[in-house]
């Protein structure tokens, strides 16, 4: 076993991550690792291969701001392409050298007395052990997926997928297909598979809002004007943006203004499902924006092609040769997809990472919930910062630019632990305690408080402690700035501050 000693650790190369060594390194930070266990970099985007994965955030505005992308192909963008501008961007930085790739973060642990972080890794049957004063933790809410709880599950015989851990070998030509699930990736999965398979059974647990997806190749006008005239894409970037924010204000203040957002759903259905049955039983009976607002041309086509079948009796059971549904019947099935989604409020990760006193996240979000300060800074976590942490998520535009706010909060951190030479940063329970409510507060009348649908938005107590509450500009204002009086700082040349009343969400 060898050990390093490093500054900062990053653990996860995705867009969090790569930000977090990119904002350091224009900082003059250079004393970091980046922890991934994964090839190279991407993160979700790396992992999700799937047969139709494609961001629904607009192109130009899922990119970092400081790193234009000129050549999209297309308004909305695919996997592939999103996996390589994410790397090309780890080239402009220069910060690949900086990564440590098939390496899997074992065990995070907070030492007292040394006053760092001790991660524990594996790459390629060799324990490495990384000693950091700060810990980035940059591994994203969409990474470790969940399988659904259903009996029989593991008896079954053929083939079995999850989204995000898709076999490209697996042959699904003339093949009896079944997909759990009809959410985000579901959505995308199904009309390709549609379009091949034998036979393909889709079952719906609840049918999700979609809207129609705007998507077009981009013009050799275009693309000459992203790159000659960049001020063109900057436009297009902040027009985009401004429209996703009046989403915002429905679904947190007033969910009545979503009304025209559902209306162009459905629409959507009315287009393209032509038995009325079936398009009963595709419409959402929850308010729309409760779950997350999807986009899709193809999905509803696809339901309605002869080889389909939306099943929404609940499955019974998983034997060897398929699925038995509540009403007995029978459904055999060669492939079999689970298109479930992820460990968001309870990933396995959590367990992982252990804090003051040994306690991991998991302990301690398992008795109060998913709880942080500004999405960033857990108590009990000292010399710790998340990205996208608790209630950062959003249900309208792009994480990215969530992300980059916190970008600046983590080199104000950094900048500011370096000038006082401070040993423990860690935030107060009562700025995280008086945050947290102020969250819950935003959200009282919010569609996802009221919209009569459950949804991986909440936690096992029914909290709602993933999204970000309102506009992503408040976001990047709150931080702005590493607010000092938030936290108890000790070191050589500091002292403990004495909280203050800190800035609470909507201040």
């Amino acid at each position: 076993m060898t050990t390093h000693d490093v500054e900062i650790a990053i653990v996860g190369a995705g867009f969090s991550g790569l930000g977090a060594a990119i904002a350091l390194a224009r900082t003059g930070v250079d004393d970091y690792v980046i922890l991934d266990r994964g090839r190279d970099f991407g993160g979700t985007w790396r992992d999700n291969t799937y047969p139709g994965a494609a961001c629904d955030v607009a192109s130009n505005l899922y990119s970092y701001s400081f790193a234009p992308n000129p050549r999209w192909s297309r308004s909305y963008s695919h996997q592939p392409e999103i996996h390589r501008y994410i790397n090309a961007v780890a080239d402009e930085y220069d910060v690949r050298p900086k990564a440590r790739f098939d390496t899997e973060v074992i065990e995070a642990r907070w030492d007292e007395d040394a006053a760092r972080w001790v991660v524990d890794t594996l790459t390629d049957g060799d324990e490495n052990t990384y000693r950091a004063r700060h810990l980035v933790g940059a591994v994203g809410p969409l990474c470790e997926p969940t399988l659904p709880d259903i009996d029989g599950i593991d008896s079954f015989g053929g083939t079995i997928m999850h989204s995000a851990r898709w076999n490209d070998e697996v042959d699904v030509t003339g093949k009896r297909v079944a997909v759990i699930g009809t959410g985000a990736s579901a959505i995308q999965i199904v009309p390709e598979l549609a379009a091949i398979a034998g036979h393909l059974d889709v079952y719906q647990r609840t049918a999700p809002w979609i809207v129609p997806r705007t998507e077009r190749p981009y013009t050799r006008a275009e693309h000459w004007m992203y790159k000659h005239l960049p001020a063109v894409q900057t436009a297009s970037r902040a027009g985009i943006y401004v429209f996703n924010e009046f989403v915002a204000f429905g679904m947190t203040y007033s969910p009545a203004a979503l009304k025209p957002v559902e209306i162009l759903a459905r629409a959507n259905i009315f287009r393209g499902v032509r038995d009325p049955q079936l398009r009963a039983r595709v419409t959402p009976h929850f308010q729309i924006g409760c779950k997350r607002i999807l986009r899709s041309n193809a999905w509803y086509p696809a339901l309605d092609r002869d080889n389909v079948d939306v099943i929404t009796d609940p499955i019974e059971r998983i034997t060897e040769t398929g699925i038995v549904t509540a009403d007995g019947t029978a459904h055999d099935v060669d492939i079999l997809v689970v298109a479930t989604g992820f460990h968001v409020t309870d990933s396995p990760v959590f367990s992982r990472i252990a804090g003051v006193g040994g306690r991991s996240l998991a302990q301690v979000w398992g008795e109060t919930g998913m709880q942080g300060y500004k999405g960033s800074f857990v108590h009990g976590f000292p010399n710790m910062m998340l990205m996208i942490g608790p209630s950062t998520g959003l249900g309208h535009t792009s994480m990215v630019y969530m992300i980059e706010s916190q970008l600046k909060y983590l080199a104000d951190y950094i900048a500011t632990a370096r000038a006082r030479n401070a040993q423990r940063v860690e935030v107060t329970a009562q700025a995280q305690d008086r945050y947290n409510s102020g969250i819950q507060h935003k959200l009282r009348n919010s569609v996802w408080v009221n919209g009569g649908c459950a949804s991986w938005y909440k936690d096992a107590k029914g909290n709602i402690t993933t999204l970000w509450p309102g506009f992503t500009f408040d976001f990047r204002r709150e931080t702005k700035k590493f607010d000092t009086a938030a936290y108890d700082i000790v070191g050589a040349d500091a002292v403990t501050a004495t909280p203050a009343a800190p800035a609470t969400v909507g201040a």
